[in-house]
């Protein structure tokens, strides 16, 4: 198939800087200092049997992460997150795969075998808390449940990780990665004008942040968003942080741990620009439609189901899904309960219809 030659899109700004002296770093976050403002009382939440079983099955909620153990922690999720080769990616010649660098950043390629012409494709962002993680680990789950049943592609990205690189080094990377997708569309066989951008918890919430700087950058305009209990607020002070606490597999410890490590002296500052913490936006207006989830028994609760709330109220497109007695990366944890099997086949749904043919079937901006 000949390569059809594709327009650069104009350069988005920088995010903007913030005005005046920088605030004074937060104090470390600790167990004692981060549980005290939460004290309830709110009842402990229901958690889906299935999940509870699998959680008990895994030694229980794990130990909450600190700045202290932050390195052994990246360390320990390197392990645990290994890294598969793209023969492994290819599941038995099922996938073609390739790694690019995309102007200075790592992106895994992988479509299903023998699909013809362009396909419309997902810019995949990985989870790991913006401390952890990589492209690479979750891509055969994307790829299973996601790209081969729909005929999608996937780029994946490998943007860097808190604390070496804080904001806003990992959203430029992606916002990198897409402007040389749209560029060298051709070469991938992918319709730039049918990008999705799709993240899971710090990857959600890359993503949501994407789409607000492309919006107010100029371009390019995704097809839309599939936010995956996405990290969206960095301050920590909503109902569902307190009454997730001792309960949740990422609590109100461990998100303040990674907040503090991707933001640096501008966590919970007052100005922080919404680029870092989508939250933190007062207009949700002229983006994408969005699919956002997120479990009720999950410290992001409030905030996902605010943000859906707020791109309401701004006229946007948005489907939202709490999952009842869902916990933070409940699929991953028990990906054959119930629950789980059953957001897979909305997330696909939700796709399905994004992506079926006709005349803008949900909505889609212009910028």
């Amino acid at each position: 198939m000949s390569e059809q030659p594709t327009a650069a899109p104009a350069a988005a700004p920088d995010p903007p800087q913030l005005a005046g002296a920088a605030p004074a770093p937060c104090p470390p976050a600790s167990r004692a200092a981060v549980q005290q403002p939460y004290l309830k009382p709110y009842l402990d939440p229901f958690l889906d049997p299935e999940l509870a079983a699998a959680l008990a099955a895994r030694g229980g909620v794990p130990a909450p992460l600190t700045p202290d153990g932050l390195a052994r922690w990246q360390q320990q999720d390197a392990a645990r997150r290994p890294r598969p080769t793209l023969r492994q990616l290819a599941h038995g010649g099922r996938f073609e795969t390739a790694e690019h660098d995309a102007d200075g950043t790592p992106v895994v390629a992988a479509r299903p075998a023998g699909a013809d012409g362009p396909l419309p494709a997902l810019l995949h962002l990985h989870g790991g808390g913006l401390i952890g993680g990589n492209a690479y680990a979750v891509l055969p789950r994307v790829l299973r449940e996601l790209a081969q049943p729909l005929g999608l592609a996937v780029l994946s990205v490998d943007y860097p990780l808190a604390p070496a690189a804080r904001y806003p080094a990992p959203l430029h990377a992606c916002r990198t990665a897409l402007h040389w997708a749209v560029r060298h569309a051709g070469r991938l066989r992918i319709d730039p004008g049918r990008i999705v951008l799709t993240g899971k918890s710090a990857g959600g919430g890359l993503a949501a942040a994407l789409a607000l700087l492309l919006r107010d950058g100029g371009g390019p305009t995704p097809l839309g968003q599939l936010l995956l209990s996405p990290m969206l607020d960095d301050r920590g002070t909503t109902a569902s942080t307190r009454q997730a606490a001792g309960h949740d597999t990422w609590d109100a410890v461990s998100n303040a741990t990674a907040w503090q490590a991707a933001l640096g002296p501008l966590h919970r500052a007052p100005d922080l620009p919404p680029y870092a913490a989508p939250a933190r936006a007062r207009d949700l207006a002229r983006l994408p439609p969005a699919y956002l989830e997120v479990g009720s028994a999950e410290t992001f609760r409030d905030e996902v189901t605010a943000y859906a709330n707020a791109l309401w109220r701004d006229g946007g497109h948005a489907e939202l899904h709490v999952w009842p007695g869902a916990c933070h990366g409940f699929d991953t944890l028990a990906p054959h309960a119930a629950i789980s099997r059953t957001a897979v086949a909305a997330r696909a749904g939700w796709l399905r219809r994004l992506l079926a043919p006709g005349p803008e079937p949900l909505g889609r901006p212009t910028y």
